[in-house]
Formats: structure tokens, sequence, C-alpha cells
């Protein structure tokens, strides 16, 4: 098996993403199945993890996470622990990728790249590219109107998570998605770019040094923002380089409910500006903010590193 794995969820039959992710030399795709998951689901060359071979990793971590929800991921985080991996990458099925997908991996590389620095607590990616009313889904939106136009120097940096960018539908928050339904092309020439703060990345098209992955964890219970809560408490928790790099996918987003989605975001729009102010000022404690259960998942889950 190769080092470099790719990790996805999916209650569909293999999509067009997942076939070519299947094909990728140098990359093995890890489908972590679920109960809405066809029966007689396949892959050509990658593995596919059904729920009866998930409950023999960890019966009660699997348990907690309950079933038919993209926190199944962390079933494949596991996974890829236990084989040793050197570079995680997290999709999502809808995301079609370009021919050149995984090809230019930063991690653990030393790279030149823009870097903006805020004195905010807080950097949104999406409004230093080309388009500048939408915003990462996650981003506090009562800190959208602090947003500023920075300057940039060029620096050497060290990359721990690459978070490519994705054009067509971009990720969004279901409130801009409704307004202004948007359809993207991202322009390449900005990238890539980090910055000095704590900024919002998903595990929709991002590459994890594995060796991370034991402060990177799915968050049950907590909608939309799952995997937004999750960059912010690895990047709090561990001194990480997060380097957005240009857009290496297409994302053709599957059929959303946005009146669902925007309910799932809710706990974001209630709670992600002040887990930023408590990160800001090093006061920051999961159990202010998570619940119980969420938590308990958490430490299931540390067991395996």
């Amino acid at each position: 098996m190769n080092k470099n794995l790719i990790i996805s969820t999916s209650i569909n039959p293999p999509t067009k993403a997942i076939r070519k992710f299947d094909n990728l030399k140098n990359w093995t795709l890890i489908v972590v199945g679920d109960k809405k998951t066809p029966k007689n689901y396949k892959l050509k060359n990658g593995i596919y993890l059904p729920p009866e071979d998930q409950e023999k990793i960890d019966k009660k971590l699997s348990d907690i996470l309950g079933w038919n929800c993209i926190e199944r991921r962390n079933m494949g985080l596991v996974y890829a622990k236990k084989a040793n991996a050197k570079i995680v990458a997290l999709v999502d099925d809808d995301n079609i990728p370009y021919k050149n997908w995984g090809e230019n991996i930063l991690i653990g590389k030393k790279i030149k790249a823009k870097f903006y620095k805020t004195n905010q607590p807080v950097f949104d990616p999406i409004y230093q590219t080309n388009y500048k009313n939408l915003w990462h889904r996650g981003f506090p939106v009562d800190r959208l109107d602090k947003r500023e136009d920075l300057s940039h120097t060029i620096k050497e940096v060290k990359v721990d998570v690459q978070a490519d960018f994705w054009n067509g539908d971009p990720d969004i928050d279901a409130i801009a998605r409704i307004m202004l339904k948007p359809k993207c092309n991202f322009d390449k020439k900005l990238f890539p770019f980090y910055s000095n703060k704590i900024s919002p990345f998903n595990s929709q098209n991002t590459f994890l040094d594995a060796r991370l992955l034991k402060h990177y964890f799915l968050f049950p219970d907590q909608g939309r923002m799952h995997d937004i809560w999750a960059s912010y408490y690895l990047q709090y928790i561990k001194k990480v380089n997060v380097i957005y790099s240009e857009p290496s996918v297409f994302q053709d987003r599957n059929v959303h409910d946005l009146s669902v989605d925007l309910k799932n975001e809710l706990i974001g729009l209630k709670y992600s500006s002040a887990i930023i102010n408590k990160m800001s000022k090093k006061q920051f404690k999961l159990n202010d903010f998570f619940s119980k259960k969420s938590i308990k998942a958490y430490n299931l889950y540390l067991k395996h590193f």
C-alpha cells in the first residue's frame, strides 16, 4: 500500500470523483462506508471500509460517532495511523480532481509563499482571492467587516497542512450560497499563501502530515463545524503552517437542502467567534464549547495514538 492515503466517506455509488481518485498513481484511496452506502460498493484499486470492518477497528468509537454522518471519516484517520501513512488527503466524493491533483504536494517541504500578516485573531483565505464577496465556511460572520486587503511579503515556510482550493461551487457558508449562488474560478496566480493567524480549512480537499493526526479530529455533535473547528483546534494545540494552494478539484456539489445546511451551521454562527477569541488569548478549553459526547469521542480516538 502507498504511504499516501486519500480518505473519503460516501453514501453514493462510486461517483465520478471517487473513480478518478481510485485510479491515481502513488495514492491509495480509502472510502469509509456508512449505513446508507450501497451494499455492493466496490473500488477498482482502493480499499472500502464497510461498517462491520470499522467496528472491528474500534466498536466504542464507531458507536459514539453514530451513522450517516461525515464524522465517520475519523475511522479512516485511525486506519491511516495503523497503516503508517505519511500524508493523508481528505476529500469529498463530489470534488472532481484535476489531472494534476496530488502531484504538487508541499507537505514537509520548504517553499516560498505569500505571507499575509494580520492583527485580527483569525484569517479568511477566500478574502485574499478574486472573490472578496465570499468567505470560507466557518469564518466568524461577525468578523466579515473586519477583513482587510492585506499586502504580502514572500517568505520561506515549511508546510504542515496544504489546503487546496476548489473551483465550481466553493466551500462557503449556506448564507452566502443562498444569497449569491457562486460558481468560482479562482485565480491561480494568487497562490500559494498563508497567514500568521488561525484560519479555517476543511476536510474537502486538504492534505495533512500524518504526524498531525493525533490532534486532528472531526468532532461529532458540532453540525457543519465538525471539520472547521477541527482545523481551529489543530492550529491552537500545535504550531502548524497552513498553506492555501491553487484549486486542484472542481466541486460539482451533491444535492443539498440549503435550509438544513443553514440549520447545521447555526452553532458556528453562535460560537465560532467566541472560540477564536478564547484561542487568541490562550484560554481555550474543549469543554467550554464541545459536548460531553464530542469530547468522549475524541478521547477514544486519542487511544489509537
